[in-house]
């Protein structure tokens, strides 16, 4: 069979996903690579770490399907949203990469906010000011390091350092990643005016966009020797990890929407043309031309089990469990949560313990446990990180329906929606039927589609809602969509209600003791 690669190059592990124009996943490799953090607050990669794991990953993949007598006739490029790296005039890495969770531009995304022209910008960019938004990054830099941001060729994300890594293509980003950044104008098509005043860059630091369907000069020699492929294969400039994650569910026509959840989360719908919800909840970022993706991301997903096993099942003397043992803790907890009544008998949960994003965009978050009694146990409080986690992608839902985009299908991708009791929980709190995608690899999967549709192979990308293989519906149970739809309310009030109180917290954060150290 003839296949094509997509190569996704995520926060913790680039992965290569083999799949043909039937949609069906035929080899996958991945290579982590550890998240830094430097200092509190920071969250960082090793650029040539991350350039190194592409030709890893891809070397791994097209030796399996060689294996099993399959042919790599094209490659298509997925990356992670909102990152920033200084760069050379030749691609090369000039330090390492910001990623999304980078949390140090707190203060110029709420400056932006409080001077009012947060919603301006979020308007004409898609891209809501927040501490992750490479506007916002930029301006931090140009603050503390303004000599760094003047003197430096070329800035750039990690699609940027993916495709310098490759190719020799010069300073290239494709759509979707630019209507990332909170510096591209969606509408106008070009690099804002004002956002690159406020970042302090020169339009000509940045990249050209092109649209995602561009195909690349081929591979380096020495990326082709490493992988044993042509180096004239064609390769596709491809768009953004979150988009492609709807294309490989298959969740690109009108009222199907994509829930991604993994360690983070998301809640996503294609639109055909960019547009903002005018209340600034949600981000619009591009597919390709023609379609658009409107969507809220959630910083804690899966975690909030992770950080469970930790805090709550690890006994006194014995290290917190990794790797598959981690796994195994999480399944285990996952199954007492289940045993515990819908609704956490009075329990709520804000999971807001690696911060928030969708539908607040306020830096600072925490989590917290209201209605906590002496008759609950750990089970409870399981339950209720889990209901507190899809209730925050129910108000993403809320924003769809203020925003006349009805959704009556949602199709989920990501490591816990392995677990029934995630999936059983989503379906209540959306009040809708979510069916599972049959390959856990929705964004890889994404990226070959969109391969696919630039070689002509696929040539209308609505087909994937067809192509892609899904489970049968889990259909809300009644009884306790009702419930969640009641004590919703309860989670935005609480939001809000303690929102100055986070605030608080967080600047005083230098002088509690521990309050710089994350447990995830």
């Amino acid at each position: 069979m003839q296949v094509v690669v997509g190569l996704d190059s995520g926060t913790t592990a680039t992965k290569a996903v083999a799949a043909g124009v039937e949609g069906g996943v035929r080899a996958m490799a991945s290579v982590g690579y550890p998240l830094l953090v430097p200092a509190p607050g920071h969250a960082e990669l090793d650029s040539d770490q991350l350039r190194q794991a592409a030709t890893a990953a891809l070397a791994d993949v097209t030796e399996q399907v060689r294996q099993r007598g399959d042919e790599v006739v094209a490659l298509s490029l997925s990356a992670a949203m909102h990152g920033v790296v200084p760069m050379a005039d030749d691609g090369t890495p000039l330090g390492p990469l910001i990623t999304w969770a980078d949390g140090r531009a707190a203060e110029q995304a709420a400056a932006l906010r409080a001077d009012g022209r947060a919603g301006g910008l979020h308007a004409r960019t898609g891209t809501p000011v927040h501490p992750m938004s490479p506007l916002a990054k930029l301006a931090w830099l140009s603050q503390h390091e303004p000599d760094l941001v003047r003197r430096t060729p070329r800035w750039g994300g990690v699609k940027e350092l993916l495709v310098s890594a490759l190719c020799e293509a010069g300073h290239l980003i494709d759509l979707s990643c630019a209507s990332a950044t909170g510096c591209y104008d969606i509408h106008a098509r070009r690099w804002d005016d004002e956002a690159l005043e406020i970042a302090g860059v020169r339009v000509e630091q940045l990249p050209e966009v092109v649209p995602t369907t561009h195909l690349l000069p081929g591979l380096r020699p020495e990326v082709a020797a490493a992988t044993g492929l042509s180096a004239d294969i064609p390769v596709v400039v491809g768009a953004s990890d979150g988009v492609l994650a709807n294309l490989g569910v298959g969740a690109v026509r009108e009222g199907v929407a994509a829930v991604s959840l993994g360690t983070s989360g998301a809640l996503r719908t294609v639109v055909p043309k960019p547009m903002v919800d005018p209340t600034g909840r949600l981000f619009c970022y591009a597919l390709t031309e023609d379609h658009w993706v409107l969507g809220g991301p959630i910083n804690n997903g899966g975690s909030v089990v992770r950080w469970a096993a930790r805090a709550l099942a690890v006994q006194f003397g014995v290290p917190a469990p990794e790797g598959e043992a981690a796994d195994e803790c999480d399944a285990r907890l996952l199954a007492e949560a289940a045993d515990a009544p819908v609704g956490s008998d009075g329990l709520l949960c804000l999971p807001y313990f690696l911060g928030e994003r969708a539908p607040w965009w306020r830096a600072g978050m925490r989590g917290a446990y209201l209605g906590l009694r002496r008759e609950h146990r750990r089970a409870h409080l399981v339950r209720a990180a889990v209901e507190g986690v899809c209730q925050q992608l129910a108000l993403v839902r809320d924003a769809f329906d203020a925003t006349n985009l009805p959704v009556t299908e949602v199709r989920a991708t990501g490591g816990a929606v392995a677990a029934p009791l995630w999936v059983s929980t989503l379906a209540a709190a959306l009040n809708l039927p979510v069916r599972v995608a049959d390959s856990p690899e929705g964004t890889g999967l994404g990226a070959c589609l969109l391969g696919l549709h630039a070689l002509g192979e696929l040539p209308d990308l609505d087909q994937a809602t067809a192509i892609v293989a899904v489970h049968q519906a889990v259909e809300p149970d009644p009884a306790a969509a009702d419930l969640y739809r009641r004590m919703r309310p309860l989670v935005e009030q609480s939001t809000l209600a303690l929102a100055d109180v986070f605030s608080t917290l967080d600047s005083l954060a230098p002088a509690l003791t521990g309050a710089t150290e994350e447990v995830v």
